[in-house]
């Protein structure tokens, strides 16, 4: 165990992220952290994965959104009260650091970077599928390869790239969302000129077995279905560290976070059951966003969805290996990974951390191709819950930064939780309880993936216990190594 942390001038003075003197540069606009907080809630989960949401809820699908929405807002407001005090690069992994100790700080930390490694191997493959699908000369496992060597050259050159790629791949998702919200919208109402809706209306909700055709149960099973499509929503916090005015980026991302998702996925995911009958099959067959695009008779709808799919996929790899990146520099820096990790080029570009997170990811690459119902799957079980234990570690995070924050500089608290503590204790009473339901759900995975995850959160956890044994460390001798690792 670890003495009460404290704010110490590792955490706020000059070796803070965002300040020229730890390594990382100040390269990102306000223009590229709005639109980073905007496309980080829209997943290419969402555009993939709804379908066997609406399949199985019908359009109660959107309490399932509605009631996952609610606690990645809750969630959010406890990182952001946390990260408008103290941003920095490690954000969630650093708060559980001064706040539960070395140990909760290490594991989240490792925990969340093989989150996003795995995510990179996901991400290129369904891109490479996309691609072959328009280019067969090239196969899979090169487009693969194209893309993220591509992506990896983006963020090697600076922080300003990655940024300025996110900003127009977040901006045409965030367009094309607004765009099919607005003509899906129209239609639903008979407004949309010339468009072929005949099965379109607001009936759609309760005509086809009522607004919950399976049973209040399915609204559960809904949620192990789209909760992790809202991974992702943590990262504007990690980049405010690289921007110009970091309490202000955070500050403003935490408090767009409910409109968000109420526009992005509760809006579009209320025009495609409105739009079609829940059980209508070409939902399934062409997947959601798809099925109610060709209701409508726009042509080539599949393929523009494909573009769509496509920059989400590029956006989340980009993303995905930024995150990864910047995680284990915070990793190195606090003496949990190793020194190489927490150096960065004159530009600010921690390239060994960004060399390691993409040679997991490539490894991962290759055990889809070569072992995809063996050691990826196993890859991809094993990090799955790894969003909930960041959730969770971050609700227990916050009840104990509150105290410490007012102890010693409450006038950094610009954001607030709401209802403190009570509202905080409950988003980690719900968090348990869609991991203990996730334990009786043998249809869709979710026991293998909850099993497999604590798995290997245990293995990092006991790792972490035995460094800080093998460390002898104590609270005054975390300080000084955060001290270090500043200068």
């Amino acid at each position: 165990m670890t003495s009460q942390p404290t704010l110490t001038k590792a955490e706020n003075g000059p070796g803070a992220p965002g300040d020229p003197g730890n390594g990382l540069q100040a390269g990102l606009k306000n223009r590229h952290l709005s639109m980073i907080a905007i496309g980080g809630v829209i997943g290419a989960g969402l555009f993939v994965g709804s379908s066997s949401g609406i399949a199985t809820a019908g359009p109660g699908i959107l309490l399932s959104y509605a009631l996952v929405g609610t606690l990645v807002v809750l969630v959010m407001r406890m990182l952001g009260e946390m990260s408008a005090a103290n941003p920095t690069s490690g954000s969630f992994s650093a708060h559980a650091d001064r706040a539960l100790g070395p140990w909760a700080g290490f594991s989240i930390g490792w925990l969340y970077w093989f989150f996003w490694v795995v995510v990179l191997a996901v991400e290129a493959t369904a891109g490479a599928a996309i691609l072959e699908s328009w280019i067969p000369a090239v196969p899979q496992w090169g487009w693969a390869l194209i893309v993220m060597v591509v992506l990896t050259a983006t963020n090697l050159v600076s922080v300003g790239s990655y940024g300025e790629f996110e900003f127009w791949f977040a901006g045409i998702k965030v367009v094309a969302i607004g765009a099919f919200i607005v003509i899906g919208g129209l239609a639903v109402f008979g407004v949309l000129p010339g468009a072929d809706s005949e099965k379109a209306g607001l009936g759609n909700l309760v005509d086809h077995g009522g607004f919950l055709p399976n049973g209040p149960g399915a609204i559960l099973t809904g949620v192990l279905l789209v909760v992790f499509s809202f991974m992702g929503s943590e990262i504007a916090t990690l980049a405010a560290g690289e921007s110009e005015d970091p309490q202000r980026a955070v500050t403003k991302s935490t408090n767009s976070i409910i409109w968000r998702i109420a526009v992005f996925y509760l809006g579009s995911i209320f025009v495609v059951v409105s739009l079609l009958p829940w059980n209508d099959p070409s939902i399934k067959e062409k997947g959601s966003y798809v099925a109610a695009l060709d209701s409508l008779g726009i042509a080539h709808a599949g393929q523009i969805m494909n573009f769509i799919v496509l920059t989400s996929v590029l956006s989340c790899l980009n993303s995905g290996l930024y995150t990864a990146s910047r995680m284990a520099f915070s990793l190195g820096q606090r003496g949990d990974a190793p020194k190489a990790f927490a150096r960065t080029t004159s530009r600010g570009v921690p390239v060994a951390a960004i060399i390691a997170s993409v040679v997991f990811g490539f490894v991962a690459v290759f055990f889809n191709y070569k072992f995809p119902d063996s050691v990826f799957l196993f890859l991809v079980n094993s990090s799955g819950a790894v969003a909930l234990f960041v959730w969770l570690v971050i609700c227990f995070s916050q009840l104990r930064m509150r105290k410490i924050i007012q102890a010693e500089a409450p006038e950094k608290l610009v954001v607030r939780m709401w209802l403190y503590p009570y509202l905080t204790w409950a988003t980690a009473a719900l968090i348990v309880f869609v991991l203990g339901y996730m334990l009786t759900d043998t249809e869709h995975n979710g026991r293998d993936t909850v099993l497999l995850s604590l798995l290997v959160a245990a293995v990092v956890l006991v790792i972490a216990f035995v460094k800080e044994r093998m460390k002898g460390k104590t609270g005054s001798g975390r300080d000084a190594v955060l001290e270090d690792a500043a200068k």
